[in-house]
């Protein structure tokens, strides 16, 4: 049983959506060092002309950035050190002073790193051409609110290929949908403290529009980036950075807390790196070379615990002590792979498992994708939610069991088979996928496939799994999870250490 069933009377909605979205502007003809050749070598530029190209379409943002600074009457403010403080920071503040609800809020300016290229000449082969190169130009900083995406900001280099970034969050995007609908609710930060109708925010949420986000998008660029329109270039959108997260809502903070401090402790036990795997939807394989691994810390805020794999992390974290928030986040889309058409060098194309694109207009998929992951990991905390019925049924599972005569052990928390059998049923894999005899047995050594099938009949007789009617899969039933984790957490978490101590 999840915890939102379980604790349902104490919970007054669950919403998932986008949070935090950074996504990445790009020319496409001028995003990579071959194609700015070629657009070079097509208008009849001269390659080592670069900087002399490049010094007038800097003075068009700079000149742009400053009509726009003078028309809303503010000054841009320069960073001289970039870590002296949070820009979200000073722009809440700002907020806070000027009480503005639309409209551009401030403008930044730093000098920042940036992607560029150099012109070369290879005397061995006679070519001129560019090659990618690491500077550094003056970025702008438009912060503004908008009317449909909340507050947002688009970073603005001054160089070419002019690589813009734009950042919204997904809980304003979801909050103005709401307005529009005429559906109440309640934000602390980035999290809703009370939605009015929980279903129509979550269909209004799954509703993602890719088109309506390219349309604004495009606008914002013309607007800040001059250079676009004037030069009749366009950008492709690609995601850069995204986090979804759910977000289970509590009446109180008396309700939440001994949930969270309860889940939280067997967590950081119990995760294994195959169960963070398994919520995010890869695979350990055996050359795998994505770091995985557990954080835990304390926050001004809370605490948190985040699992990492490669580019992937799911976090989980308590938000103004009333708000249980599972979080997934992914830095490389790339990193799913996905049914879907693949064109080949050959011209021809084929439906297959392959990479997910990284456009926006990947966000729907990807939403389902990220969706997904924090329900696995919701159902896997939910497993060892609450040990309370698990320790009244520990004695239940130990004691012998009988059927048509014969009398089948109890199950063995500190026999070496019975042990890791559970430990192996426990992953995050089986509690969701299910698991056959020859599954179990890959990880537990000296198990033989009838061995490991009267263990199985041991385990369905004392109720911890059941099979799937038409097939040889076995799952872990709530009676068992609720057992076994309460039987491993005991085991693992107190009397092992207290026996080492005597």
């Amino acid at each position: 049983m999840l915890l939102t069933e379980k604790y349902s009377d104490q919970i007054s909605a669950v919403n998932t959506c986008y949070d935090r979205m950074v996504i990445q502007g790009v020319i496409p003809r001028w995003s990579f060092s071959e194609g700015m050749t070629s657009y070079f070598y097509a208008n009849n530029i001269r390659i080592f002309d670069y900087a002399a190209f490049s010094k007038p379409l800097t003075q068009k943002v700079r000149d742009n950035a400053e009509q726009i600074a003078k028309d809303n009457n503010i000054e841009i403010g320069f960073i001289r050190k970039l870590k002296a403080f949070r820009k979200d920071d000073r722009i809440e503040e700002i907020i806070r002073k000027t009480g503005k609800t639309e409209g551009l809020i401030h403008i930044f300016s730093a000098m920042e790193l940036c992607n560029t290229y150099k012109p070369w000449h290879d005397k061995p082969t006679g070519r001129t051409y560019f090659k990618p190169e690491k500077s550094k130009c003056l970025h702008y900083y438009f912060y503004f609110i908008d009317k449909e995406f909340g507050l947002c900001y688009l970073r603005v280099p001054t160089w070419p290929p002019f690589r813009l970034q734009f950042y919204m969050n997904g809980h304003n995007w979801l909050a103005n949908k709401m307005k529009k609908k005429e559906i109440h609710f309640k934000m602390l930060d980035n999290a809703f403290s009370y939605l009015e109708d929980p279903d129509m925010a979550q269909k209004l949420s799954d509703r993602i529009n890719p088109e309506e986000l390219h349309k604004a998008l495009d606008v914002f660029a013309k607007r800040y980036c001059p250079v676009v329109s004037e030069m009749e270039l366009g950008y492709s959108w690609t995601i850069m950075q995204i986090e979804c997260a759910t977000d289970i809502i509590f009446e109180s903070p008396e309700y939440l807390q001994p949930v969270y401090d309860e889940i939280l402790k067997t967590a950081i036990f119990t995760v294994k790196p195959d169960n963070i795997a398994t919520f995010l939807g890869q695979r350990i394989t055996y050359n795998c070379k994505k770091e995985i691994g557990t954080n835990y810390n304390q926050r001004f805020l809370g605490t948190r615990i985040k699992h990492h794999m490669g580019d992937v992390s799911i976090k989980m974290y308590d938000k103004h002590g009333l708000i249980l928030r599972i979080e997934s986040t992914c830095n490389n889309v790339g990193s799913f792979r996905v049914r879907r058409k693949v064109d080949h060098r050959d011209g021809t194309s084929s439906e297959e498992k392959a990479p997910m694109k990284k456009t926006i207009y990947s966000l729907y998929q990807l939403f389902t994708i990220l969706k997904a992951a924090n329900y696995r990991y919701l159902e896997f905390v939910s497993s060892f939610d609450d040990h309370s019925d698990g320790e009244k049924h520990l004695k239940e599972v130990t004691s012998p069991v009988v059927e048509n005569e014969r009398s089948y052990r109890g199950i063995n928390f500190f026999n070496e088979t019975d042990l890791k059998v559970l430990e192996v049923i426990g992953r995050g894999e089986f509690m969701t996928y299910g698991m056959q005899n020859k599954d179990v047995r890959q990880y537990v050594e000296g198990v033989t496939a009838s061995a490991m099938s009267r263990i199985f009949k041991r385990l369905r007789l004392h109720r911890l799994i059941e099979r799937c009617s038409g097939s040889y899969k076995y799952y872990p039933t709530a009676f068992g999870k609720s057992v076994i984790a309460a039987g491993l957490s005991i085991r693992n978490m107190l009397l092992v250490p207290q026996l080492s101590t005597n």
